[in-house]
């Protein structure tokens, strides 16, 4: 009688047993043989859902496999704790970030204990503590130092509904990441990084993890970097003593130039159109709306002409329009850009609306950029006849040669503005002083704390109101001065935790010697929604540390794994509301509603969202089928990187075979013992030895290459080898043990607790957590047996499995006693035999 599966009575036995021996936590001292795996932290939001179930069994298996392994792991877990959200709840419920935020933690940290992850909970750490910003405002300083924070007044993404500043990055088709409000453009004083001084450093950077990183990550950062090669032009405005001065990727197609276009926000246009009511009603209604080059990109191209002409640099005899429109950028080249219509499909659409002329200065061009060379330059007196590639050349020589332009290279890159008009952030270390102006903090102040007394009364950042906090004394001259109240983008404590997970000293933000050691992260695992903000923010500031003397390294993440999402069918009501999947029962492949018994709407299946209700909770699962279960799931049909289909029956499916595994374990226990030896294998036994080496081999090689989906399909077709064997009594003790504990012990990364389990039931001392990783025979990994094809005058009559070491009289005497070889045989005389050792042997007769 096999003994009762109780999945909750072992999960907790043996999440007590790894935290009492604390066997998870990580020395400070590295080897040479360490491992640094880190699933992206988490936002508290007070509750777990089923993609982080997933993110985190991911991390976990890499971790437990790589300690088995022998190697130095490191497994942290953290808080990514700052952020509106929470600035939101103490509004809607009246209670301070803080509190809101502490209390979420301690429920999430309780749920992920849940799941049996092998982490470092020594050093857990939360971004909101002062003990963590107090170093950020530091580097803030630091940074300041180093040239690379400035301040300046510019047009910035507006939230109103948040009343934040808004980075490109977080505005949506014209509208906020998490608001969904309409953005705005204002004029304020911000804070930025100068990322764009890294620009060709984090672009080149991008070639050193081709190979580690997912390509659709490398291109998307590419992108956003956003290099262009070309060159700035300087046109005379005519009746004006100025000039505007364009990049274009395009010099040599300058002739046809027909229009000039500049941003709104170019500093040339108040100068000119200051007084002009229908330009500057122009400038707000583009000042509402998005200046993210995606939104951009997708909105309708307008402008409105200026009433100055610009003056062609190489025909002084043209003069041309100079428009203001929507789709050119300040802060990307030189804020304007001349229309080529002829040549460009957004200047030619911007022509056609305005009635533009439309000249063609290069005949068969192609569409492809890469065949430009095939198109030759025509109404281009300087360089009529030439390639583009030599109209490229000659034209760029003759602009530096008159002083009318040069050779340049631009990036869509922009810097990273860092000031947050809200509460619930790191402080930014500043003092505002009549006297001295802006000043950085003394760093024996540090750090400068949010306040507990604060009121989320009236809308706006609470700090500008606070009656005390902002009121200091300046740093340089003693006298009363105003601190900063904007705080930091979110992003900024998620651009270093990584170091800060590695050593955690209370007189500095890290030991650099240990970063130095662990750095870079060797298996970096999150959501591919990341894949601009949050990695292109962590490169650049490890490059900027680096740069203040922090750490060595450049680049943060040797190799990145980007999750796919959780999905689950949707269900409605015939109303049209959204129902849980809990709310709906199955009759002969049909949906009801379970309270009304009404027909539901089935819908496909989609990303989970509490929005549509197609959400399962790890409770629910852990309550029903066990954590293994629910990790073994979620990574045993699908590969990581793509999206993953939750079902009922799948789940159900999982559980069904760890209460098999049990079964199996019980079964084969009383065939073996603990120190059972074996003795010669007949060919049965060595089959079944070899399948288990080459199972090891296997998996190992699925789980380096993060193929967990893989690596358990061959699991289980050993698992169906031992389960499937009709008589234990005919293999020899030792076999049975040595399968049965390779299952077990290859499956422990990814179901952890019934392996613990089993391996204890074995009859080992020493847990599994502490068992190093089998290593596969290299004896068996060779099989002996091939299978070589039978030819008659070279058509395949039939094949033989035989030792790879047969000599080939005795295979020719076994082909000759085949019935089909024996029967094209009948009427041939044999004449000669060529053998291809261990492919094929060919009878030649006639």
């Amino acid at each position: 009688m096999s003994s009762p599966y109780i999945f909750k009575k072992i999960e907790s036995k043996w999440q007590q047993f790894w935290d009492a021996k604390q066997i998870f936590k990580t020395a400070d001292i590295v080897s040479h043989n360490k491992y640094y795996v880190l699933e992206m932290f988490p936002y508290p939001s007070g509750h777990i859902h089923m993609g982080h179930v997933r993110n985190y069994t991911l991390g976990d298996i890499c971790a437990r496999f790589k300690r088995a392994q022998g190697y130095d792991v490191l497994h942290p877990m953290g808080w990514d704790a700052f952020g509106l959200p929470a600035e939101n709840a103490a509004r809607a419920h009246n209670v301070h970030p803080k509190t809101w935020t502490q209390e979420n933690i301690a429920a999430m940290r309780d749920e992920l204990k849940h799941l049996g992850l092998s982490l470092d909970w020594s050093r857990e750490l939360a971004t909101c503590d002062p003990s963590y910003y107090r170093y950020e405002q530091q580097f803030i300083i630091d940074f300041f130092k180093a040239g690379l924070l400035y301040r300046k007044e510019s047009f910035v993404n507006w939230d109103p509904i948040e009343n934040t500043v808004l980075a490109n990055e977080q505005v949506v088709n014209g509208r906020g990441w998490r608001s969904d409000a309409l953005v705005e453009q204002r004029k304020m004083n911000q804070w930025y990084l100068r990322i764009t001084d890294f620009a060709k450093d984090l672009l080149d950077g991008l070639d050193t993890l081709k190979d580690t990183w997912p390509e659709k990550v490398i291109t998307m950062q590419r992108n956003w970097i956003g290099r262009s090669q070309g060159a700035k032009i300087k046109f005379n405005i005519y009746g004006v003593d100025d000039q505007i001065e364009v990049f274009t990727t395009r010099p040599e197609t300058i002739y046809g130039c027909s229009f000039l276009a500049l941003s709104i926000h170019h500093p040339i246009v108040n100068q000119l159109c200051q007084h002009d009511e229908k330009i500057q009603q122009f400038i707000q209604t583009c000042s509402v709306a998005s200046s993210a080059q995606a939104d951009l990109d997708k909105a309708e191209k307008i402008g409105i002409c200026t009433n100055y002409m610009a003056i062609h640099p190489l025909d002084p005899s043209r003069k041309i329009p100079i428009y203001l429109a929507n789709f050119v950028l300040m802060d990307y080249g030189t804020g304007a850009v001349m229309g080529v219509p002829a040549h460009d499909s957004r200047d030619f659409d911007f022509a056609q609306k305005y009635s533009l002329p439309i000249l063609s200065v290069i005949d068969n061009e192609t569409d492809q950029p890469d065949d430009k060379i095939e198109g030759k330059l025509i109404n281009s007196p300087l360089i009529n006849g030439l390639t583009i590639a030599q109209a490229q050349e000659k034209i760029i020589a003759y602009l530096v040669a008159n002083n009318i332009g040069q050779q340049t290279v631009s990036y869509r890159l922009k810097d990273w503005g860092i000031s947050r008009q809200r509460f619930w952030g790191c402080p930014i270390p500043f003092i505002h002083c009549p006297t001295c102006g802006v000043v950085p903090e003394k760093p024996e102040n540090l750090p400068i704390q949010l306040p507990d007394d604060v009121s989320f009364d009236q809308p706006g950042n609470p700090l500008d109101s606070h009656p005390t906090w902002k009121h200091t004394s300046c740093p340089m001259c003693d006298q009363p001065a105003l601190r900063e109240t904007d705080t930091l983008d979110t992003f900024f404590e998620s651009s270093w935790y990584f170091m800060r997970f590695i050593s955690q000293p209370d007189h500095q933000a890290f030991d650099s010697a240990l970063v130095d050691a662990w750095l870079s992260v060797d298996k970096y695992i999150g959501g591919i929604e990341h894949a601009v903000m949050h990695l292109l923010y962590a490169r650049f500031f490890t490059r900027a540390l680096n740069k203040c003397g922090y750490t060595t390294h450049l680049e943060p993440f040797k190799s990145l794994v980007t999750q796919g999402m959780l999905c689950h069918q949707t269900y409605q009501d015939q109303t049209g509301q959204w129902l849980y999947p809990e709310q709906v029962i199955f009759r002969e492949n049909q949906a009801f509603e379970d309270k009304t018994g009404l027909p539901v709407i089935v819908g496909r299946s989609i990303k989970m969202s509490k929005s549509k209700h197609n959400v399962v909770t790890p409770q629910s699962i852990r309550d029903s089928y066990g954590v293994d279960a629910a990790r073994l799931f979620v990574v045993s049909d699908t590969p990581p990187e793509r999206d993953f289909d939750w079902s009922e029956a799948g789940v159900q499916g999982i559980w069904k075979f760890l209460n098999r595994l049990w079964r199996l374990c019980d079964t084969v226990l009383p065939h073996i013992n603990l120190n059972c030896q074996g003795g010669r294998y007949n060919d049965v036994e060595l089959k079944l030895k070899r399948q288990i080496h080459q199972t090891i081999n296997l998996v190992t090689n699925d789980l380096e290459q993060f193929g967990y989906n893989q690596a358990i399909a061959r699991l289980r077709t050993l698992f169906n080898v031992l389960e499937g064997l009709s008589s234990l009594e005919s293999y020899q003790p030792s076999l049975i043990r040595e399968c049965i504990q390779t299952i077990i012990q290859l499956f422990n990364p990814m179901i952890p607790h019934i392996c613990e389990e089993l391996w204890e039931k074995l009859g080992h001392t020493i847990s599994l957590a502490q068992t190093s990783w089998p290593i596969a025979d290299a004896n068996y990994l060779v099989n002996d047996d091939i299978t070589v094809a039978i030819q008659v005058n070279g058509k395949l009559r039939a094949t033989l499995q035989v030792n790879r070491d047969i000599d080939q009289d005795t295979l020719h005497h076994l082909a000759l006693n085949l019935e089909n070889v024996k029967r094209a045989l009948d009427a041939i005389t044999i004449r000669r035999v060529v053998y291809i050792p261990q492919k094929v042997l060919n009878i030649v007769g006639h």
